[in-house]
């Protein structure tokens, strides 16, 4: 059923840049594994995650241990999965190495085709496997990190400042205050909890292979987590 168009927002945008006329749908799975790492900006002192470079080989991102193992035969040259290093870790999916029995596992769950036969249309499903892997992926928990990285360097002591600046990177708006007010609650308790729990704040920093600017890693922990919050809102997986 075609959504109606507000009045409002033919009037604010006559050649219709901003009429909301499609339906709520979650990404694909290439723009939402490659759009997390755009997420966090870009500063000389702390680039964004995502490499823009164009070209070249193919390269192996964060997967699960094991994942070719199963399924490889003893003699292939591809039996054992060995992830990259350096920046070919935070390269688009576009360029990540297919391994037709086992596809990258994230994009697989997110219903990427299997290569085996042609696709004329792409599956779109929402399942709880999609959320442990939004929630607890090594990238999406690294982009969630880098973003609350930089609202800590960039916005001073003010929580409320910090808060809307990772809102605006990922909802492309501030929070209302109601919003606010809950993303504020959140905050206290994951601070209290990592206060008490300093080994896992500890063990959070060390996701992943980027290292993050912030040095109190229990600060640090809080906020990332808050933005792994804010990072699996429907408005920031859906368009």
């Amino acid at each position: 059923m075609a959504e109606r168009v507000r009045a409002n927002n033919q009037l604010n945008s006559p050649q219709r840049m901003s009429s909301r006329r499609s339906s709520l749908g979650r990404l694909p799975c290439r723009r939402r594994t490659s759009g997390d790492f755009g997420t966090t900006g870009e500063l000389p002192s702390h680039p964004e995650l995502l490499v823009r470079k164009l070209g070249g080989p193919s390269v192996k991102p964060y997967q699960p241990d094991g994942v070719w193992e199963a399924v490889a035969m003893p003699e292939s040259n591809t039996k054992t999965y060995k992830p990259d290093s350096g920046e070919n870790l935070f390269r688009r999916s576009l360029y990540w190495f297919w391994k037709r029995s086992a596809p990258p596992a994230s994009l697989e769950i997110f219903n990427a085709p299997s290569r085996e036969a042609s696709c004329m249309k792409r599956e779109r499903t929402n399942t709880s496997r999609q959320a442990l892997v939004t929630l607890n992926d090594p990238q999406f928990v690294e982009a969630a990190r880098a973003l609350a990285d930089r609202a800590l360097a960039e916005t001073g002591p003010d929580d409320e400042a910090r808060i809307q600046f990772m809102a605006e990177r990922l909802l492309a708006r501030p929070l209302d205050p109601d919003e606010l007010a809950i993303v504020r609650r959140s905050l206290a308790e994951l601070l209290d909890w990592y206060r008490t729990r300093p080994e896992d704040a500890r063990s959070l920093m060390t996701t992943g292979a980027s290292k993050p600017r912030f040095t109190d890693a229990t600060v640090l922990a809080g906020w990332t987590l808050v933005a792994n919050e804010l990072l699996n809102l429907d408005e920031a997986l859906c368009k």
